[in-house]
């Protein structure tokens, strides 16, 4: 149960009780991991969760705390986090100096114990940084890509998280390009590991005989061709280029049906180009989901067409769900996919190569067929978030060890 706890100027914190539970006599390394969400977050923090409830509580017991805005009605990540039996807590920002924030989380430091505070964001990594001056935790980075266009973010926010990286005895990159970034902002090439996003394939596996029953509740009909897409509606992530993209499909494809889950501050814009370009009758979005792993079945094509990612999940997860992908060659996704062996690769901001390679999954069948076999063996066998995690608890114990 979370108890609410005042602090400096009006910022609240949620602060769950810790039951006294006996440890093992190899003492379980105890980790704050501190993230920055608004809304319903994106795939970060569905990595977070899934991190958080598959850790060996014997080897790791951590405790994800969330700095949240107050009044954010599309917040749900304390729900999400009691489903999944997380041990949960969170800091209600109220003032944009957020200078209650830190007393808050000492207080949750030092309360559970806190070994290590591992830092999933740029805020966080300010936060973590103070904590191991004043609290003497060990900080660590966890850096899942830069997407935002903002030009404090571009220029101010993700250097200063590239500095702070660079001063952790530990930073955790998903992708071989964000560690080679961290490298050229300063860290040292053996203070940063690179840990892939995973998902679990027993749990991301088609069910033939849900597929139509899927579509029926969506309203998609028999003859209908869905191209899905999933994320959230952000500039980064360019559904705009898609609908581009659908506009050039449809003359020629009209059973074409697209169908975006997520939400965003882009929602308004996009609903108003699906009208200018006159295909608003053949697009939904269906704004934040919590039965993802149904919709894929729903999908005759999966694409992703952003600008800039980290190690997209929801690429993974498409890929384990046995759906073709289409997608921009940006970041971390040219890691997880390779072009003409799991799925095909586009240059981003392009809507008519995208278009042409939708059109080339759905034409030639036999060729999609053999791609959607080898991205489904790819995640059973190298993509595994069971293996991901295990080697981060690792990580863990190495840091406490030392």
């Amino acid at each position: 149960m979370a108890t609410a706890t005042e602090t400096l100027d009006g910022t609240t914190s949620s602060v769950g009780q810790v039951a006294n539970l006996p440890e093992p006599a190899n003492r379980p390394v105890r980790v704050l991991a501190l993230r920055s969400v608004d809304g319903a977050g994106g795939g970060a923090e569905a990595v977070l969760l899934r991190t958080a409830a598959r850790l060996d509580p014997a080897q790791v017991r951590m405790t994800v705390c969330c700095i949240r805005r107050c009044g954010d009605g599309e917040y749900d990540f304390d729900r999400r986090a009691a489903a999944l039996g997380i041990d949960y807590c969170e800091v209600a920002q109220k003032s944009i100096l957020a200078r209650g924030v830190l007393p808050a989380l000492r207080q949750i430091v030092a309360q559970r114990q806190i070994e290590i505070v591992d830092a999933q964001d740029y805020k966080a990594a300010f936060f973590a940084f103070h904590l191991a001056r004043r609290e003497g935790v060990t900080p660590v980075a966890t850096l899942h890509g830069w997407s935002g266009h903002h030009w404090r973010e571009r220029l101010l926010y993700y250097p200063a998280e590239g500095l702070l990286a660079a001063a952790f005895p530990l930073a955790i990159a998903v992708s071989g390009e964000i560690r080679d970034t961290l490298v050229r902002w300063g860290s040292r090439p053996e203070r940063v590991r690179v840990l892939a996003n995973g998902i679990d394939p027993a749990e991301f596996r088609r069910n033939a005989a849900t597929t139509a029953q899927v579509r029926t509740s969506l309203g998609i009909g028999a003859g209908d061709v869905v191209i899905g897409a999933v994320g959230r509606l952000a500039w980064e992530k360019r559904f705009d280029v898609l609908l581009e993209a659908m506009a050039r499909l449809l003359p020629r494809r009209p059973e074409l049906k697209l169908m975006v889950v997520g939400e965003g501050d882009r929602k308004d814009a996009l609903q108003r180009q699906m009208h200018r370009l006159g295909i608003a009758h053949r697009c939904r979005l269906l704004g934040h989901r919590c039965d993802v792993i149904d919709l894929y079945q729903a999908m005759d094509v999966f694409v992703q067409s952003s600008d800039h990612e980290g190690s997209p999940t929801v690429v993974v997860e498409a890929m384990a769900m046995q759906v073709p992908v289409v997608a921009t060659g940006v970041g971390g996704t040219a890691e997880l996919v390779e072009h003409g062996v799991h799925g095909l690769l586009v240059p981003r901001r392009d809507p008519s190569a995208l278009a042409a390679a939708v059109e080339q999954t759905l034409g030639n069948r036999e060729a999609t067929a053999t791609r959607v076999a080898a991205a489904r063996c790819r995640v059973e066998h190298e993509l595994s978030f069971d293996a991901r995690t295990r080697q981060l608890e690792q990580l863990y114990r190495e840091l406490a060890d030392r």
